[in-house]
C-alpha cells in the first residue's frame, strides 16, 4: 500500500510542498505543541481532510519541516564576494561561522522549535545529529589536511577537535540565536567564535 505521504502527480506533489511551507509557518509561529494540523491547513489555504491525504500526522509533518530546515544548514555555500584570500584557513573558518550563524538566524524561531522537540523525538535528534556529523566530518578534513601542511597544531586529534569546536559553536548559536541569553553584535561574535576556533587549533 502507498504511503499516503507519497503524490503521484505534479499537482499532488506542489499540494504537499505547500502544505509543508505552511506548517514551517506555523511551527514557527506556535511552536509544535500548540500547533495545529486545522491550522496547517487553514495556511495551505487546503481542507483539514486533505492534509491526512498526504501525512499521517502532525508528528510526521514536523520531521520533513526539520529535515528541510538541516538541509538549509549544511547546503553549499553560495558565492561570497571578497578580497580575503579564499585559501586561508583563518578565513574558511571565519566564512564557516558567518554562513552558520546567517543560516540559523534567519530560522532562529524555527530552530528553537527544532532543539526543542529533538529532546523527545528519536528522527528530529538524528536530523540533528547528521547536520553536527557533517560538519564535525568537513572540519575533520580540514584539520588534517592543515596539519599536514604545518599549519595546525599537530598534537591535536582532528576528530575530537572538530567535535568539541563544533558543538561550541552549534550550541553558542542556540544560546545567543535562539534563547537570548546574551546579545552580541553579529560580525563581533563571528570574529570571536573565529578567534576561538583558530587559537584551539593553533593556526
Amino acid at each position: 500500500m502507498e504511503s499516503p505521504s507519497t503524490p503521484r502527480s505534479r499537482k499532488g506533489a506542489a499540494t504537499r510542498a505547500r502544505l509543508v511551507e505552511a506548517a514551517r509557518v506555523v511551527f514557527e509561529r506556535d511552536g509544535f505543541l500548540e500547533a495545529r494540523v486545522s491550522d496547517i491547513a487553514k495556511e495551505a489555504g487546503l481542507s483539514h481532510g486533505s492534509y491526512y491525504h498526504y501525512f499521517d500526522s502532525k508528528e510526521q509533518l514536523f520531521r520533513e519541516v526539520a529535515e528541510g530546515q538541516e538541509a538549509r544548514l549544511t547546503a553549499p555555500p553560495e558565492v561570497r564576494a571578497t578580497t580575503a584570500d579564499p585559501e586561508s584557513p583563518v578565513e574558511r573558518i571565519r566564512e564557516a561561522n558567518r554562513r552558520y550563524f546567517e543560516r540559523y538566524r534567519d530560522a532562529a524561531r524555527l530552530m528553537g522549535v527544532i532543539e526543542q522537540v529533538s529532546r523527545y523525538d528519536a528522527q528530529v535528534n538524528a536530523a540533528r545529529m547528521a547536520t553536527q556529523r557533517h560538519f564535525a566530518e568537513r572540519s575533520e578534513r580540514a584539520i588534517r589536511r592543515w596539519q599536514a601542511d604545518g599549519l595546525a597544531d599537530p598534537g591535536l586529534d582532528p576528530v575530537v577537535a572538530a567535535d568539541a569546536l563544533g558543538a561550541m559553536t552549534a550550541r553558542f548559536a542556540e544560546l545567543w540565536l535562539v534563547q537570548g541569553y546574551r546579545d552580541y553584535e553579529f560580525d563581533a561574535a563571528v570574529d570571536q567564535v573565529t578567534r576561538l576556533w583558530v587559537n584551539a587549533l593553533g593556526l
